[in-house]
């Protein structure tokens, strides 16, 4: 979970459904800080992040969910 400003950003990825292809790093321009990929893929750092949301928008089966707002666990 990461705030910018006023806003919770939390990046969740269904390891069910996640296939590790790599997609989401890939098409993130700070792909290489903030995902990791092995047997599926982890959000390491969201420092890094832009909420372009490209990573949801790329990713085939529909594994990644951007929650902004999200409640403070």
């Amino acid at each position: 979970m990461y705030s910018i400003g006023d806003t919770i950003l939390k990046i969740e990825v269904d390891e069910d459904r996640c296939t590790a292809c790599g997609n989401c790093k890939e098409i993130c321009p700070k792909g290489g800080y903030i995902w990791t990929i092995d047997d599926v893929a982890h959000v390491s750092n969201l420092d890094y992040c832009h909420v372009c949301t490209l990573c949801a928008m790329k990713c085939g089966p529909d594994a990644i969910k951007i929650i902004r707002n999200a409640p403070d666990e």
